[in-house]
């Protein structure tokens, strides 16, 4: 279907444009790069000056880009950063220099991307990532750091030769376009790869087509476990790769797993940090949604986990904390692999306050109860907030409630904070 040009979208604010960017083609996803290619030459944007990072995985990209952009401005350099989803509003897809644009700004991309798109059909993501484009190369930034929305070989950010490849995680996540095994799925992935980049690889149990990809795209591959790798103990997080060693730096906000990436792809950067650099660079690198304490007394732990290797890592969390009582609040998207990802947390003796997402896509809170078994204390409701809310008022001072489940979740939750 063919959507009508409008003359005006010259005087269009950003949720005007988001609601043309939603419409203009019949489908929320499709992958491919045929289409976003050809607008992206329209758009010929000079990028021969700049150095490029691309960052895919199941999990961990945002952090692992957090914790890049950090170093980067820490040593002095320019950066700008195109990450996906966004929690709260659009404008949290492009930062430069850790800032966010003004809406303005992003309404004036998105006019360029219509100008040059003619009669392609751009999804919203295809649009969103040509228009952060525009805005980073705008930006004149030093550094690029692009973080993949879904697998890698045939997501619009691949349109971009990266001069460094990071694969941050392999796990089962949007199974019904990248396949259903981590073999598959690691072959997505590796489509970021470029012949004789450097490519560097976070996951600890990289899948044979992992390897197979690095020989075949003839990278040169830094592997977590066998080129760089890191411990936690008393002292603190200690890191060391071929030729570098950190010994008790302060425990990073982020999954260590992520942040041992992180450091890899800084020493690739030739970024030189000192002691006290490295020390704010752990202490400070964080986002929301990410293992996020939003109060105490009781205390409150927002995550975006939403796949079986994010709710793995959550559990570990979760075990790592002083509580009394535990409160789960979650709303999930259906097509999660949602027993799988509430698995993990199954073991645990928790109260389970299930939600209703109001978006497409969304799972009923009957589903979500049908893989819980009849021991759980479970209670339903229509929406996050209602469950959220009530889980405030069960909770005691030294109980924790943990939020999780989707982006859509965690954003419920600090919207209704931002209205209060």
């Amino acid at each position: 279907m063919q959507v009508s040009r409008i003359a005006d979208h010259a005087s269009w604010d950003l949720e005007q444009w988001l609601e043309h960017l939603a419409i203009i083609h019949p489908h929320d996803i499709e992958l491919g790069l045929e289409r976003s290619a050809e607008v992206y030459s329209k758009l010929a944007l000079n990028m021969t000056d700049l150095i490029v990072v691309t960052v895919a995985g199941t999990n961990g990209k945002g952090t692992t880009c957090a914790m890049l952009e950090q170093a980067i401005l820490l040593s002095g350099r320019t950066v700008a950063v195109y990450s996906s989803p966004h929690i709260i509003e659009y404008r949290e897809r492009v930062r430069i220099n850790g800032q966010m644009l003004s809406e303005q700004q992003h309404c004036q991309a998105f006019e360029t991307v219509e100008n040059a798109r003619g009669d392609t059909l751009l999804t919203y993501f295809e649009f969103g990532t040509l228009a952060a484009l525009q805005l980073m190369v705008d930006s004149q930034a030093d550094m690029l750091i692009l973080e993949v929305g879904l697998g890698g070989r045939l997501d619009t950010v691949n349109i971009v030769e990266p001069n460094i490849a990071v694969i941050t995680s392999i796990d089962l996540d949007h199974q019904a376009w990248l396949g259903d095994n981590r073999e598959d799925i690691a072959r997505e992935k590796a489509g970021i790869f470029r012949p004789n980049i450097p490519a560097v690889i976070g996951e600890l149990e990289s899948p044979n087509s992992l390897y197979e990809a690095a020989s075949l795209y003839q990278v040169v591959g830094s592997w977590q476990g066998q080129d760089f790798s890191y411990t936690e103990d008393q002292k603190g997080f200690n890191w060391c790769n071929n030729h570098l060693r950190y010994e008790g730096l302060p425990l990073p906000h982020i999954p260590a797993q992520n942040a041992s990436t992180a450091l890899q792809v800084i020493d690739l950067l030739g970024l030189e940090l000192d002691r006290a650099q490295l020390t704010q660079l752990f202490t400070q690198t964080q986002l929301p949604g990410r293992r996020q304490i939003i109060q105490h007394k009781p205390m409150v732990m927002l995550d975006v986990a939403h796949n079986p290797q994010a709710t793995r890592h959550l559990a570990s969390e979760i075990a790592k904390c002083e509580y009394h009582k535990l409160f789960l609040v979650t709303a999930m998207l259906a097509d999660k692999d949602i027993e799988q990802s509430l698995s993990p947390l199954l073991n645990l003796s928790a109260h389970w306050l299930l939600a209703s997402l109001d978006v497409p896509r969304a799972a009923k809170s009957t589903q979500l109860n049908s893989v819980l078994d009849d021991g759980q204390k479970v209670l339903e409701f229509p929406d996050v907030s209602q469950a959220y809310c009530q889980a405030l008022k069960m909770a005691k001072p030294d109980d924790l409630i943990v939020v999780f489940g989707s982006f859509f979740t965690v954003a419920k939750v600090l919207k209704l904070i931002q209205k209060r």
